[in-house]
């Protein structure tokens, strides 16, 4: 799984952030909308009480006033300029027009209006909007309604309500008979205008009667800008912590990649994985230990020049130490042209596995060397390395040897010494090893044994054998000869050789045996 990266969290971090500032402005938009709906409920409730009010007492005046005043003819006289006519009162329509003239003076926000298409002839005729004469018509054909129009903006909010103006007995007796009523054939129910109701309510007036609620919102929206803030000054600081930490890790990295190559990478494994302390501590183990070297490298030396022997010897500790990685063992040190690879430690496949991995590691080394031999007499080299090999398994104290500041992971014991004696008495090119070594391996090579041997801090006599060939089945049968001992360094790899150097090869092992025969005479006569 990938990891994410600090740009992944920034991303992430932004988004968060958008959504918090979405969040944070929809509130006040929602409680905006909230209070426009609350503002136009309240608006058509004053509205609707304001002409229920002016509705009723211009019914009570009509009924209770005028209407007894029309039956009893006297002195009174009910017209609609009542003011030019001494001891007169005005008609329920002008009572109407008063009274809203008198709201509308001390509610500035209230507009009254009594409005109809029949006006007396000697008024001016009444102007009617689109909504007015639409809800006139309405009403005529449904006068049991309220007609309500309601407008907002981002300042204010407006109510219109119409209800309509019905002609009772009163009315219909005084306009079917007045000489100024454009129509005298009213009838009681009759719609004769409408009575309409404007209020306007500023958006402040309402925003201002929450002003605890503003105040909370405020307080939110400064914790809210703060915290983006706070946010995004962590996100920052994150993301240079991020890049400091890429950067020592990208650090750690490189340098512990630097010290595996000073360590095996069974025991950089082990450390690095927290199995291991980095302490002076030691145990004791079996172990098959292995140990090589080139022979009459001095004298090698001494032929070559330093910078041809150092591209040599690396390239020659570069192929064996791979071919160590890859059955197991665990490299302890370079000395010299000497090679310490001991197996079971930190690792182990058991006593006689890790045994087997440490020849077949071994037989593969010398076989590869063959292969380098061929390589570097092909680029003038004319004495290329012999190896010789010693293998020896048995216990040893194997851990942290040193001191507190500097310590080594090796392996000491007599029985390691034993390996580097049995490399010493190898022939190049071949491979020694002790009989608790062979007793593990036996099912894979045949060996034969040598003289036996004494030595400095092991008691018993040691007998050494000699490895002819690996029969293990896991070794691929690839068609290679190999075979060295004295006065004879062979190597035949089949599969590079050219069709067209066939030839020349069955011509050289036929020189060969000739020159073979022919010393077997001269030895014979």
């Amino acid at each position: 799984m990938d990891k994410p990266t600090s740009g992944d969290a920034a991303s992430h971090g932004l988004v968060t952030g958008l959504l918090i500032a979405i969040l944070l402005l929809a509130l006040p938009v929602a409680v905006w909308l909230d209070l426009t709906n609350l503002a136009e409920a309240a608006l058509r409730r004053q509205a609707t009480d304001l002409n229920s009010v002016i509705t009723s007492v211009r019914g009570y005046y009509a009924t209770n006033v005028v209407g007894r005043v029309l039956a009893n003819p006297g002195s009174t006289k009910v017209v609609h300029n009542y003011e030019a006519v001494p001891g007169a009162i005005p008609i329920p329509a002008t009572l109407s027009l008063e009274l809203g003239r008198v709201i509308g003076a001390q509610q500035e926000n209230i507009h009254y209006r009594f409005v109809s298409d029949f006006p007396f002839k000697n008024r001016t005729p009444h102007q009617l909007d689109q909504f007015e004469k639409s809800a006139l018509e309405s009403l005529r054909g449904n006068p049991d309604q309220k007609i309500v129009d309601t407008a907002a903006s981002l300042f204010s909010d407006k109510v219109r309500l119409i209800a309509p103006i019905m002609m009772g007995p009163a009315c219909v007796s005084c306009h079917n008979v007045h000489p100024e009523s454009p129509k005298t054939d009213w009838k009681v129910g009759d719609v004769r205008g409408i009575q309409e109701v404007v209020i306007t309510q500023p958006i402040a007036a309402n925003l201002f009667s929450f002003k605890y609620l503003l105040a909370y919102f405020v307080s939110v929206a400064i914790s809210g800008v703060s915290f983006l803030g706070l946010q995004r000054r962590q996100a920052k600081r994150i993301k240079g912590m991020n890049r400091e930490l890429e950067s020592a890790n990208d650090f750690l990295a490189g340098l512990s990649m630097k010290i595996s190559r000073y360590i095996s990478p069974q025991v950089y494994k082990s450390i690095f994985s927290g199995q291991k302390d980095v302490t002076i501590h030691t145990e004791r183990k079996k172990l098959t230990i292995f140990f090589s070297d080139i022979q009459n490298f001095t004298a090698t030396t001494e032929r070559l020049q330093p910078e041809l022997i150092t591209q040599l010897l690396n390239e020659y500790f570069t192929e064996m130490s791979a071919i160590a990685h890859e059955h197991g063992g665990t490299i302890d040190k370079f000395i010299g042209d000497a090679m310490l690879i001991f197996f079971g430690d930190p690792e182990t496949k058991g006593d006689r596995a890790d045994a087997q991995a440490c020849l077949r590691m071994a037989w593969n080394m010398q076989r590869r060397l063959v292969e380098l031999n061929a390589k570097w007499r092909a680029s003038g080299i004319e004495h290329p390395f012999k190896s010789r090999i010693g293998i020896n398994s048995g216990y040893c104290n194997v851990g942290n040897f040193g001191s507190a500041d500097r310590m080594d992971y090796t392996i000491i014991g007599a029985e390691a010494n034993l390996a580097a004696r049995l490399q010493s008495i190898a022939e190049p090119g071949r491979i020694v090893i002790s009989y608790e070594t062979l007793a593990l391996v036996s099912d894979i090579i045949s060996a034969h044994a040598l003289s036996p041997i004494t030595m400095k801090g092991i008691s018993r006599e040691v007998v050494p054998y000699s490895v002819d060939s690996i029969v293990d089945a896991s070794i691929e049968k690839s068609g290679v000869v190999i075979e060295r001992m004295p006065g004879l360094d062979f190597y035949l790899d089949p599969s590079v050789v050219k069709p067209t150097d066939r030839g020349r090869v069955r011509s050289v092992l036929t020189e060969a045996l000739a020159s073979l025969d022919q010393h077997n005479v001269k030895l014979a006569t």
